[in-house]
């Protein structure tokens, strides 16, 4: 059997800001579907909008064929991922329910419209319409990709590691080592996902330089994840070669400058994600890093737009979790962010959620509590600094000493720069406990 544990898919790097530019416009847009005038979107010549261009002929030589429909849907899909315009993604989701109402139980339409679900953070949805996929081609690796995205999301992990495994035995190409990687990070061995995900980058497509891009960026910080900040630049930097100004390896790399000290470039770099996409993590790093230059005015500012972005997405069910940690870490609205948490919890179980219903419960003084959603948490041993911190605050507001100092130290050791301001917490914490 390959060795084999996942990663998000290739697709839900999309997922946070997905809902705040296109997630308003589809629920408010039900028109017939109208084919695009493909210069109106400022498309040039790369594989995605030969793509577009394919799918619109298509479209006029067959309009009653989902076929055409489809073809554009996907290269719709794939330009929300290359420019962080997500607004595509309305028109994936406009021209996919035309191709639905042509054929309503086609494994084409289906398969892409379980993957634009699990982008707008719809996992249960998507899983669904997945099965139904699935259904009608067992035998086609696709469908095991968002099945595993699904089953990761919602905390189904044995289901994930048996659906990774099928998709790795029909065809282990980069979306399959990718989701190899990131279940391998999660069960707690990050030289293994680094070992997959290096596979997944020689190997991808060079006719989809977004993807290799976003391999080389997760790589990176897997790499980080284990004190390897120059190999890390290394592969940020060969992303930004590939697939010039990309917003997560501009954000990547702002996250390792800063690590290096080096303040000044990594507030440009941040500056420069945010003005390509302004992911609500990447907006909040930002701010965190104002902060502790002490730059309060422009933090606030950033904080500000932080959790408009988290309350525009939240407003569409689409990522409240997000939005309970991000009020939890700066001490806003804390009775909302428990709510929220609880309900996220009641919904899914995969360990992120645990960790934030844990670190809401904890800001609350619910101390026993945070305890036992911090140990559904840490369940599959991942190594990741802010379950540790967490889990170290709570040991220690328990009176657990050396739990505290076990995890505060386990986190500043996995990535002492995971957060900019919790890290300074850490130590300082480590430093009380030890006098």
């Amino acid at each position: 059997m390959h060795k084999k544990l996942i990663s998000i898919t290739l697709v839900l790097v999309a997922g946070t800001a997905a809902v705040w530019f296109g997630m308003r416009w589809i629920r408010t847009n039900t028109a017939a579907y109208q084919p695009p005038v493909i210069a109106e979107n400022k498309t040039g010549d790369s594989p995605t909008d030969r793509q577009l261009r394919k799918g619109e002929e298509l479209i006029k030589r067959s309009p009653d064929s989902p076929d055409g429909y489809n073809l554009l849907a996907s290269a719709y899909m794939q330009k929300a991922r290359e420019t962080g315009d997500f607004g595509f993604n309305a028109q994936a989701e406009a021209a996919l329910q035309r191709s639905l109402n042509l054929r309503s139980e086609e494994y084409d339409t289906l398969r892409l419209q379980a993957t634009l679900l699990l982008t707008f953070h719809r996992f249960a949805e998507g899983l669904e319409v997945a099965r139904k996929a699935q259904a009608l081609r067992p035998a086609n690796a696709d469908i095991y990709g968002a099945i595993t995205d699904a089953q990761v999301e919602l905390g189904a992990y044995p289901e994930a590691i048996e659906s990774a495994q099928k998709m790795m035995d029909l065809r282990p190409d980069t979306a399959a080592y990718s989701r190899v990687s990131y279940l391998r990070e999660l069960h707690g061995d990050p030289e293994g996902a680094i070992e997959a995900m290096r596979i997944a980058v020689k190997i991808s497509d060079p006719n989809s330089p977004e993807s290799a891009a976003w391999c080389r960026v997760h790589l990176g910080l897997q790499l980080m994840n284990v004190g390897k900040r120059d190999e890390a630049e290394h592969e940020f930097d060969a992303a930004l070669s590939g697939f010039p100004d990309y917003y997560l390896a501009l954000s990547a790399k702002a996250k390792a400058r800063a690590a290096a000290g080096d303040t000044t470039n990594a507030l440009e770099l941040y500056r420069q994600a945010q003005a390509r996409v302004p992911l609500p993590d990447v907006v909040s790093a930002y701010g965190d890093l104002l902060a502790q230059l002490g730059r309060n005015d422009e933090a606030n500012r950033q904080y500000e737009l932080t959790e408009f972005i988290e309350r525009s997405g939240a407003s569409a069910s689409s990522y409240s979790r997000q939005l309970a940690l991000y009020l939890a870490d700066h001490g806003l609205k804390l009775d909302e962010a428990l709510a929220i948490a609880r309900r996220e919890r009641a919904a899914r179980s995969d360990i992120y959620t645990c960790d934030v219903l844990a670190w809401c419960l904890y800001k609350q003084g619910l101390f026993a509590e945070a305890k036992t959603a911090m140990t559904e948490a840490l369940r599959l041993g991942t190594k990741d600094a802010r379950l540790y911190y967490h889990a170290g605050l709570i040991a220690e507001r328990l009176g657990d000493r050396p739990g505290a100092q076990k995890y505060l130290g386990l986190a500043l050791r996995t990535d002492a720069s995971f957060n900019f301001l919790q890290a300074a917490t850490a130590r300082r914490t480590l430093r009380e406990l030890a006098a």
